[in-house]
């Protein structure tokens, strides 16, 4: 089992479906959209790839705030329900971590919903602490 970033148009389609299950109000065609107009800004893909298939999908951006220095930020976390608990995400979060060391981010970090229990043990154990609340507060108008 291998991570690596995506670098082919399939990859890509591939992992876009995968996100699916993470991020269902979206159809195919606009998440693809979506990840095109994020990657304009820096937003990076990686899969984890078992027998030949997309089993999990990372998108995050590296950038700096001075609370963190230069770190990673990892906006979207996916192994397929199907494939759960066979090392997929394991080999993403070490392949992420030596990427950030690669990349000299200080830190890696991610967000998780309260609801996800089950994706909260797993970053216990894969050595992340919670170190904190993410608050946000729509602020648009129609």
């Amino acid at each position: 089992m291998k991570a690596k970033l995506v670098d082919t148009v399939d990859e890509l389609n591939e992992a876009a479906e995968l996100l699916l299950q993470l991020r269902p109000t979206y159809s195919l065609e606009s998440i693809l959209a979506q990840i095109k107009h994020q990657q304009a800004q820096g937003y990076n893909l990686a899969i984890t790839i078992l027998d030949d298939k997309v089993v999990c999908v990372a998108g995050f951006v590296v950038t700096e705030k001075l609370a963190w220095g230069k770190h990673m930020y990892v906006d979207d976390l996916v192994t397929d329900e199907n494939t759960r608990s066979k090392g997929a995400g394991r080999a993403m979060i070490d392949w992420l971590k030596s990427l950030c060391r690669e990349l000299g981010c200080r830190e890696l970090h991610l967000d998780s919903g309260m609801q996800r229990k089950d994706a909260h043990r797993f970053y216990y154990r894969e050595g992340m602490e919670s170190t904190g609340y993410h608050f946000a507060a729509p602020v648009f108008s129609e």
